[in-house]
């Protein structure tokens, strides 16, 4: 996995896959934990921050994993502890769609996720071959 900012030839780390999104009154944080070697799931290490709002929400019932190939797979399981103003979890989605890597032929991967305070927030990471 190449992100758009890092030069070619440059190894990436963690921090340059690092997504954010500060809508209403929380801030969203993603990392993808695995892009370059996924082993049955994809994971991320979604971090939300609020002062205001509590965060007791069960984000694998409100997020989708997309390509632009058109695969879209729903989450396996959202591990993270519920309420509080800053929570911080894995989210992981299976890498399996229909028989064939939700990554074969991708090149971009998008996450979206809705009502965190926000009606939706993206997260786009431009895949390498």
């Amino acid at each position: 996995v190449t992100p758009s900012a890092t030069p070619a030839g440059q190894s990436s780390a963690p921090v340059d896959l690092a997504r954010s999104d500060q809508q209403g009154a929380v801030e969203v944080v993603v990392i993808p934990l695995n892009l370059d070697n996924p082993g049955q799931t994809l994971d991320f290490e979604i971090s939300l921050n609020t002062h205001s709002v509590d965060l007791n929400m069960d984000l694998s019932s409100l997020s989708t994993l997309s390509t632009d190939t058109g695969k879209t797979v729903n989450p396996l399981a959202w591990d993270a502890p519920a309420g509080g103003h800053h929570v911080s979890g894995t989210l992981s989605f299976p890498l399996q769609s229909n028989g064939t890597s939700l990554l074969e032929g991708a090149q971009r991967l998008t996450l979206t996720i809705r009502e965190v305070d926000a009606p939706v927030r993206v997260f786009i990471w431009e895949l390498g071959s």
